[in-house]
């Protein structure tokens, strides 16, 4: 292994439901979950369906420590957990980390809430790995490893959802998705999160010219995602969330568009791998 990889593997990128059929072939309908490799490290992002192939890729890879970070409970991003091999293994060990609910609900507890009858047939003590569940307020600083630090920022999503910034190596990667923009204006918190990153994923669930049936809904759009990375002077932008009815036929047309406006643009897939 290259101990100076930063790489990403986007193993879901779709929005609110998984999709499937022909005209979704080509960029995927797993829903979110992101991982990210600092050296021998790993960190994955959300629980959504792509959290399936992720957790099988990592046992064939023999990964049994890593961390997993919640951007919030909504279903679409929780629904892979019950699913993920390592939580069954007695020699894994598994940290998982949520701060959109703090001082409403720790990570234990939302876990439990979500992996129980009847929504699922048992409950998260069935699991046999080592499980550490941390929680954390927006604004921390996470150290999973002590050479990788992970920001924190709030963004605007109904019951909130947290951005992360991860630092390593002198790069950095950052995941912005379920947030909704004001138009004419940029999310401060946003930027911060961005500044100057090597990569960040945006929730590009809309159009700009579609985000006014949708004000409330939580989020954003790739126009808005090219203002941002303008702006903070990010190297690359990838639109992820994509609503589960944006065809592949769409989703190239969105990527030719945003090409023109900005050339570190990209319409992301699962099953993408970004080395830095």
């Amino acid at each position: 292994m290259n101990d100076n990889v930063f790489r990403v593997r986007l193993w879901g990128v779709r929005g609110s439901l998984p999709v499937s059929g022909a005209e979704f072939q080509s960029y995927g309908g797993n829903t979110i979950c992101i991982e990210m490799q600092c050296g021998s490290h790993r960190l994955l992002f959300d629980a959504g369906s792509g959290l399936l192939p992720a957790g099988q890729a990592l046992k064939s890879e023999g990964v049994s420590d890593f961390n997993l970070f919640f951007t919030h409970c909504h279903y679409d991003h929780i629904v892979g957990l019950p699913y993920l091999p390592a939580l069954f293994d007695p020699h894994a060990s598994v940290t998982l980390w949520s701060g959109h609910l703090a001082g409403r609900m720790s990570t234990r507890q939302m876990i439990g809430e979500f992996m129980r009858p009847p929504w699922f047939p048992v409950e998260a003590d069935i699991c046999r790995a080592s499980i550490n569940c941390r929680d954390f307020r927006s604004g921390d600083v996470l150290v999973p490893y002590p050479d990788v630090a992970v920001r924190t920022g709030s963004l605007n999503h109904p019951g909130g959802a947290i951005g992360y910034r991860v630092e390593w190596g002198g790069r950095a990667v950052a995941l912005v998705t379920d947030t909704e923009h004001k138009p004419g204006t940029l999310d401060p918190a946003v930027l911060d999160l961005i500044e100057g990153a090597d990569l960040f994923l945006y929730d590009c669930m809309y159009t700009d010219a579609e985000m006014h049936r949708h004000v409330g809904y939580g989020h954003s759009s790739w126009q808005q995602a090219i203002r941002l990375a303008k702006t903070a002077k990010a190297k690359q932008v990838a639109f992820i969330h994509h609503s589960p009815l944006r065809t592949d036929a769409e989703l190239d047309t969105i990527q030719q568009l945003a090409s023109r406006e900005f050339g570190g643009a990209f319409t992301a897939r699962d099953g993408q791998v970004i080395d830095l």
